[in-house]
Formats: structure tokens, sequence, C-alpha cells
């Protein structure tokens, strides 16, 4: 067993647990003043659940190892409570349970971030149970399709899922995703746009209403996301070794460059640029360069940064003109980001996209991910959703929103000015 690289798992794994509570502060910083509890406690309440969800069952789905080859759902049932994996194989490069920890984390992190578009209107117990039914019956497949596979010396899958081994045996390549573009972003990014139409739009729904009440929040929450962001891609690697620099590096290159755009693009269209825009142009940056970070030179990460940064800068402007009420700008960033770093690889994936020496193999097989992965958890959201609001109900009183359901949901205020009772 190599102790360095489990090391660097274990504090991969660190790192992106630290995204869930970057990503409450991020969020928490955009709603009203009175909706951060419930804002940042979604997050938290994620936590808690999927936390308790995957060492139950959440891991035995979404790595069944060879028995889930190319099977859209498959499940171990010898890594129902993780018991199985607690020895290590003498021939194991790293503990079992380092990578289970590892993993835990993403998904964590991928529940949590659909909250964002239902800010300000939802209740904390439905969200909860939408997040467990979700991460079980969407989650934690797909996680599958991307993420369980393994590889034989030359390179190729020996075992895995239908994106990864199953479109290699059709198209001679399979899906690369080597982060979560599809699993963790699209996914996401998908999810939230169903909730958001499930849900509604806010009370006064229009452009410029609804501001964030506490930008500095924002830009921690944007700080500890990038943090962590280096166990995201780095540590998918799972050794510190030369490609785990070289996602490390594309980590630094493309959310910076993304941040950029997203200035320039506010400078131009509305004369000044913010630090709410820069937070969320290194935001989109970072969805973009996650599929990606493992499989392009740094000059096209940066590349990557500009595009996504500009074009997501410009994505959320679109709720407004389809009249969905995104809250926190979920679809535009992390379903635009993870849609663009995705189709970006099928042209400049090193050695296989369509401009550095492949053929369009790449760029179907991406678009194919992308797409199944996208309908799959927005079909499966969407009726998860609905069957929650005709039952129990997902959004909040209209009276409840317009106050603030800080004290409605949780009996607890974000800031309290005085010791006066409140």
């Amino acid at each position: 067993m190599d102790q360095g690289n489990t090391a660097f798992i274990l504090i991969a794994a660190a790192f992106v647990l630290l995204m869930t509570p970057g990503l409450a502060f991020f969020y928490g910083g955009l709603v009203k003043a009175k909706s951060v509890i419930s804002m940042m406690m979604m997050s938290f309440g994620a936590l808690g659940l999927i936390g308790v969800l995957w060492v139950l069952f959440g891991y035995a789905i979404a790595f069944p190892g060879a028995e889930g080859t190319v099977a859209p759902w498959s499940i171990d049932w010898s890594a129902i409570g993780l018991s199985s994996l607690l020895e290590t194989p003498d021939d194991a490069a790293f503990p079992p349970m380092a990578f289970v920890c590892f993993q835990a984390t993403f998904a964590i992190l991928t529940v949590a971030l659909v909250s964002g578009a239902i800010a300000d209107r939802a209740k904390f117990g439905a969200w909860m149970l939408f997040a467990g039914v979700w991460a079980t019956v969407v989650y934690f497949p797909v996680a599958s399709w991307v993420f369980n596979f393994g590889l034989a010396d030359d390179g190729s899958f020996e075992y895995g899922g239908w994106i990864t081994k199953g479109l290699q045996d059709v198209f001679g390549v399979g899906a690369i995703d080597f982060a979560g573009g599809t699993a963790v972003h699209i996914n996401a990014g998908a999810a939230a746009l169903a909730l958001a139409l499930v849900l509604g739009k806010r009370v006064g729904f229009q452009k410029g209403v609804h501001v964030p009440h506490n930008p500095p929040f924002v830009l921690l929450g944007a700080g500890l996301l990038w943090f962590g962001w280096f166990g995201f891609n780095a540590g998918s690697e799972l050794a510190a070794d030369g490609t785990a620099a070289l996602a490390f590096i594309n980590t630094i290159a493309a959310p910076a460059a993304a941040l950029l755009a997203w200035l320039l693009v506010e400078k131009i269209k509305d004369g000044k640029p913010t630090s709410v825009g820069a937070a969320s142009g290194a935001v989109a940056g970072l969805v973009a360069i996650t599929p990606a970070c493992a499989s392009v030179d740094p000059i096209w990460a940066i590349v990557l940064g500009l595009i996504a940064g500009a074009a997501c800068a410009l994505a959320i402007e679109l709720k407004y003109k389809l009249g969905f009420d995104d809250s926190l700008d979920v679809v535009g960033i992390h379903l635009v980001g993870g849609l663009i770093g995705t189709l970006y690889l099928g042209f400049f994936a090193n050695g296989t996209g369509l401009f550095m020496g492949g053929d369009a193999s790449q760029l179907i097989v991406q678009a194919i991910a992308a797409l199944a992965v996208l309908v799959y958890s927005f079909v499966l959201a969407f009726i998860i959703g609905f069957a929650i609001e005709k039952t129990i109900g997902f959004r909040v009183k209209n009276e409840d929103e317009i106050a603030g359901i800080d004290t409605v949901m949780h009996g607890e205020v974000g800031y309290t000015l005085s010791d006066a009772k409140v």
C-alpha cells in the first residue's frame, strides 16, 4: 500500500467536504437576509442526510464494480453498510475506504448544489425528502455510469458503466469526465431546472428585484469552493503524480480566465464589474474545467475558462427571457458550464479530440453522455419534486416567503443587531 497516495486521497476528500460549507456561504450571501439560515441549512442538511445514505447503500449503488458493467442500475449487496470494505487487500494501492470517503464528498456536494434553484421559497422538510430520493434514484446510479470503471494495462476499460465502457464498446472511445462534469454539474443543473419549474417563481420575480444581501459571504464561499476544488479535480487521479499536477494547474488557469471573462461581459453589458460577478465567474470556470482538467493542456484550459466565463455570464439572463426562476443561477452556471466543459473535450481532448488528432467519435460520446444525464436527471427530479409538492407541499406560503422563511422554518434569524427579542 502506498501511504503517500493514501494520504493524498484522504486530504483531497477533506478538501472536497469543505466545499459544501463553502457552498452554504456562497448561496447564503446571494439570498435576502431573512432567508440566509434556510439557504445555508439546505447545504448542511444535505451533508448530514447524504453522508448517512452513502454509508448505508449509496456506495453500493454507485460502485458495484465489475458486477455493474454497462448496466444502468446495479448494486453490490456485499457493500451495504461498508463492512466488506474494512480490510485492505495486500495488492491494493490504497485502502478501499479511502476511496469511499473521497466519493462520499462528491455525493454530498452534488445534492447541495441543486438547492440554489429554489432559494427563498422551499420547505426544509420537503427539501430533505427530495434530497434523499433524488440521491438514491439519480445521483448514485449516474455516479456508477461515470465513475465506476476499471482500467486495463493499455488504458482501455476492463469494466465500467455504460457512459464509459458501454460507449467505448460502440464508438471505440468512452466519454471523458475526469471529475464530474456530467455526474455532478449537468446532473445537479438539470435537477435544479426541474425544481425551479415545479416550485414556480418567487413573489415579485423580475430582473433587479432580488439582490444578494451579503457579497462578502459570496466571495468567502467562492474562495472556499475554489480551495476545495483542488481536491475535487486533482484528487480524482487518486495518486500524487503528473496527472494530478496537470489537473491542479488547470484548476487555477480555467477559473482565473473565466473570472476575467465574466467581469468583461459585466463591464460591457452593465458598465461595472461586480464582486458577485467575479465569484460567479470563478465558479463557472471551475465547473467547466471539472470534466476536462486532466485531458487538456493549460493553454486550452485558459481558452475553456474564457468561453465558460463569457457564456455563463450571458446564460444567467435566460431565466428572465424564458420565465423560470432559478434563484441562484444553478442552471446558468452548473448546467451550462458543465455542458460547455463536457462538449469542449470533443474538440480539444488530448489525443482524441477532433482538433487534437482524433475524429468525431469523442465529440459524439461526449454529447451522448451529457444529454443522457441531463434528460434522466431532469425527468426524475421533476417527477419527485411534483409528487412532493402535490402531497406534503414543497413551497412555503407567499406571506412567509415575503416575510423571510428563516423564522418560519428554523425559528432563527441570521442577524441579531441588538439584545431586543425578535
